[in-house]
């Protein structure tokens, strides 16, 4: 059977997910009836809360007698590790741009890994319906683009389609037409048929699958030859090691689920049952004459945080996994299929540092853990330091902003203040296009400050560039923090008379304890509070004096504010139900000891 192997690639919500299921709904793969929803393939819950891909994931369809595997793949930065992986599997690329915003830093990223694996792209210019789009620009941006990243001859006489997603059209020109029929001839014309050399058995493990039945399934493409059930093989590792296995089940892709076959040719995508002990990026080749295939290589992470576990006075009351064996467990488990985490043991049992690409790829994964019953705390992220030729070099990354032109210069001055620079500033239609290039350090915290000034407008993008020299201290937060004196439950009465000293994140009747922060100080430096007191009785009233206590409601903060908000001595606890904020040392006088002590050091 003919085979295009095809993933389509773009920034944060340019509408990859949208595509694809436009993809399934004209190759007929529900029926005329069946309630299929929007975003079909984002199907893990965290993905649909927060509308985003996470998981690169692949589907099968077939069109004019041909089968095309389809791969989405996430658009943020933080995933990147997930695209580099994924797009081993594809013969060629479907490159979305947004007719308004063109090509942003993540298309640039994902591009590029594209073009050096040496697959045809497709250019597809989608949400034309938009107001104030230009087309034209963007598919004139977009060959630049191409060529800036070396794109070969042949690279740059790619295809052009444009169409909106949303409306269920694609055309090879901007006139509208009446379905997606042309974009799915163009990948029939011009996405090539898998290469498949002459040889024994190659198979690369480029993601895997976990059933509680079968245990742990092997996804990837046949490079070579072909694979059958029952057939013995050898498993390659990274390491060199070669391990005899057999094969037990194979199963090919098929609209959104699998189907067994007892036999797949090079090409095709199948998962494999009956494997142990694989990893991603080991061969399956042949039993007798194996040849391991190049490793997949993954950009190196650019930050870290140290999780442990829950040491609070609230220790256990939530939670189903708290101790330090089962955190451990935890965090090997999710290396093996997350290729852009690491995780590094510390001198103490109790906590490890965790390395990843950036405050969301780690805010996933806690969030994860957290639904999953796990109880941690989890302090300041710290980005990576290197020594490059004896001099200290941290990593930075290119900032892309686009904001109304009224909230430019908050802009620029909030970027600048944590040490970025100014590249580029140009005007597309109302909106300022503004580029920085911003030591990581400087993003950490970032992300809320612009929100708040540019009234919610400003639209920002970064990924990591390179390494380079350590550019001094950047200023943290402000305002200091509203630390609780003793445990207790808050009460309104002392929760109304501290409402002039900041803003809070308890409301009245909320268990807190020694040490945990509970507001923000309007000051910089920190204030213990009592928010406990209760108001003392008599049988003595004076008229108006006793009003009801009005108290602004909390500020309600998600787990990557959170992480961004806390400072060096600081650290959040994560329960199944609640996200604290807290010191790390609860104890007024030890926290002034050891603040002490680090000032003699420094």
């Amino acid at each position: 059977m003919n085979i295009r192997n095809i993933a389509i690639i773009a920034h944060v919500d340019h509408g990859k997910t949208t595509l694809v299921d436009k993809i399934l709904h004209q190759t007929n793969v529900f029926r005329a009836n069946q309630e299929s929803g929007e975003l079909i393939m984002d199907s893990n819950d965290l993905e649909r809360e927060r509308g985003i891909t996470i998981f690169s994931k692949n589907a099968s369809v077939e069109y004019k007698g041909t089968k095309i595997n389809v791969i989405d793949t996430p658009g943020h930065a933080d995933f990147g590790g997930e695209v580099e992986r994924v797009l081993k599997m594809a013969d060629g690329v479907i490159l979305l741009v947004d007719a308004f915003e063109g090509p942003m830093p993540q298309t640039r990223f994902v591009l590029q890994k594209a073009l050096q694996l040496n697959l045809k792209p497709i250019v597809v210019i989608n949400k034309v319906d938009k107001a104030n789009c230009r087309p034209d620009e963007v598919h004139d941006a977009v060959f630049e683009l191409f060529f800036n990243l070396d794109a070969t001859e042949d690279q740059l006489n790619f295809p052009t389609f444009y169409g909106s997603g949303k409306n269920g059209w694609f055309n090879s020109s901007l006139e509208q037409c009446a379905d997606i029929t042309p974009l799915m001839d163009g990948i029939l014309e011009h996405v090539p048929e898998p290469k498949t050399p002459e040889g024994t058995l190659q198979m690369q493990i480029t993601s895997l699958d976990y059933s509680s039945f079968l245990g742990r399934i092997a996804v990837g493409k046949v490079t070579r030859n072909a694979i059958e059930e029952n057939q013995w093989i050898s498993l390659m590792q990274a390491d060199g090691t070669i391990k005899k296995q057999k094969v037990r089940e194979l199963y090919i892709f098929e609209a959104l689920g699998k189907r067994k076959v007892s036999k797949v040719f090079a090409g095709d995508i199948c998962a494999v049952v009956g494997i142990e002990g694989f990893n991603i990026g080991d061969t399956i080749a042949d039993a007798e004459a194996p040849e391991a295939l190049p490793v997949i290589s993954v950009d190196e992470p650019t930050m870290n945080m140290l999780f442990g576990i829950n040491n609070s006075p609230f220790f256990g009351k939530d939670g189903k996994f708290v101790t330090s064996r089962h955190l451990r467990d935890r965090l090997m488990k999710e290396t093996e299929k997350n290729l852009a985490l690491r995780v590094v043991d510390t001198d103490s049992a109790d906590s490890f540092l965790v390395y990843g690409r950036g405050i969301l790829h780690l805010g996933v994964l806690i969030e994860t853990m957290r639904r999953e019953g796990y109880e941690l705390t989890v302090g300041q992220p710290q980005v990576i330091v290197k020594q490059i030729d004896g001099k200290k070099c941290e990593p930075y990354e290119t900032l892309v902003v686009d904001v109304p032109q009224e909230f430019a210069s908050k802009v620029i001055d909030l970027v600048t203040r944590r040490k970025g620079e100014m590249l580029i500033m140009e005007t597309k239609g109302e909106m300022q296009h503004l580029e920085f290039e911003i030591p990581s350090r400087g993003l950490i915290g970032l992300r809320t400050q612009m929100l708040t000034a540019t009234a919610g407008e400003a639209v920002m993008a970064h990924r990591f560039n390179d390494y380079k020299a350590w550019k001094g201290a950047i200023p943290g937060r402000n305002n200091g923090v509203l630390i609780a004196k003793e445990a207790g439950s808050t009460t309104a009465y002392s929760l109304d008379k501290l409402q002039d000293r900041g803003s809070f994140f308890v409301d009245p009747g909320e268990e807190v304890y020694k040490g945990m922060i509970i507001g923000e100080n309007n000051k910089p430096g920190d204030l213990v509070v009592n928010p406990n007191e209760g108001k003392k009785l008599t049988n003595m009233r004076a008229s108006g004096s006793d009003g009801a206590a009005n108290i602004a409601p909390k500020i309600l903060m998600t787990l990557e504010e959170c992480m961004e908000y806390i400072q060096h001595d600081e650290c959040i606890e994560v329960t199944p139900n609640h996200i604290r904020m807290r010191k790390t040392i609860l104890d007024e006088e030890e926290r002034k000891k050891s603040a002490k002590s680090m000032k003699a050091e420094a």
